[in-house]
């Protein structure tokens, strides 16, 4: 017979606060333009997107972080010293280590807590509210933060018709703490590595250090593959978060997605057969694709914009490079 405790947390977990940062500089289509050969037509009928952020060399990823946690502690309305656990997920913080996640909470006031850093893409928000509503349930954080936070523009080939018009910077944070009744569904979520090759970092940082290639490794992608798989089997893993979570898409009020391009999007949405009641979520359209930042950048817009409430059901879904996704079904804070 076992000696050891049983794990006292809190019953269920929830959302209970979020935070958005996006850098001041935003860059039009017409900045882009200037090294591929497209038009701002081919660009929005391609990925919806007429601008995007680009950080300044004072947003740091830790920068850009701390401003978003800020605003997602005081809505959630607890103090930095309350705060357990840090998770960052990110793949663009240039220093293999230490985490980032230690900087994040030791500038944010909060003590001693648990912090770390997940690679998982545009999944990588998804994956971080699963471990921190884990760490809710099982008693070993009362509250946890989870950030997504990237500066793509600097894994950005601008020569790159396929990808230089894609990618933007910014962070995204919650706070997940004890809730009374169920308020973050099951998590659908897994990965298929032999498609990895589809989305990549185009060379390893050692060959540009040893100069076996003059170029700075850069994010690259198959686009077509892309689309197949995030429109035809994420809207697969889509249906199981609902199903997982015991609804129908009749029960959703709100549907907030990866946004990584407009017509994966709207081409989901079709195929899920969303209700014209739900509100779905199109922040890709000013921010661009932001990776493991845009679901709860996406989310802050909403909320802010009063184009979505507390207390709405929302479906999320990220997915991306590894390939990696993971779907839930949330009640918005």
């Amino acid at each position: 017979m076992s000696k050891i405790k049983p794990s006292k947390g809190a019953p269920y977990a929830r959302i209970m606060g979020v935070g958005g940062y996006r850098p001041t500089r935003v860059v039009p289509n017409e900045v882009i333009l200037e090294t591929i050969d497209s038009s701002d037509e081919w660009i929005r009928s391609r990925s919806g997107i007429a601008t995007r952020h680009w950080a300044s060399d004072q947003e740091t990823v830790a920068m850009m972080s701390i401003e978003a946690s800020g605003k997602a502690i005081a809505d959630a309305g607890i103090t930095p010293e309350q705060v357990g656990a840090v998770i960052v997920s990110t793949v663009s913080h240039f220093k293999q280590t230490p985490a980032v996640a230690t900087e994040i909470a030791d500038r944010l006031g909060t003590g001693k807590p648990a912090a770390f850093d997940i690679s998982a893409g545009c999944a990588g928000f998804g994956y971080g509210l699963t471990l921190a509503k884990g760490m809710v349930t099982d008693g070993s954080a009362e509250y946890v933060l989870v950030i997504g936070v990237e500066r793509l523009s600097d894994l950005t080939d601008l020569t790159d018709r396929a990808t230089a018009f894609l990618f933007g910077d910014g962070a995204g944070a919650v706070v997940v703490g004890p809730a009374k009744e169920p308020q973050i569904g099951p998590t659908v979520w897994g990965s298929e590595g032999d498609k990895a090759e589809t989305i990549k970092q185009t060379v390893p940082w050692t060959d540009y250090r040893d100069g076996a290639v003059d170029k700075f490794p850069a994010i690259a992608q198959e686009g077509q593959a892309v689309f197949r798989w995030a429109v035809f089997e994420m809207a697969k893993v889509a249906q199981q978060a609902l199903d997982a979570a015991g609804i129908t898409a009749a029960d959703l009020d709100v549907f907030i997605p990866h946004q990584a391009n407009m017509r994966i999007i709207d081409s989901m949405v079709k195929t899920l057969k969303l209700p014209e009641h739900v509100t779905v979520a199109r922040d890709v359209e000013t921010t661009g694709n932001t990776s493991a930042a845009s679901i709860p950048l996406a989310m802050e817009r909403l909320l802010a914009t009063g184009q979505a409430k507390s207390g709405d059901t929302a479906l999320v879904i990220g997915f991306g490079a590894g390939l990696v996704y993971a779907a839930t079904v949330v009640t918005l804070p």
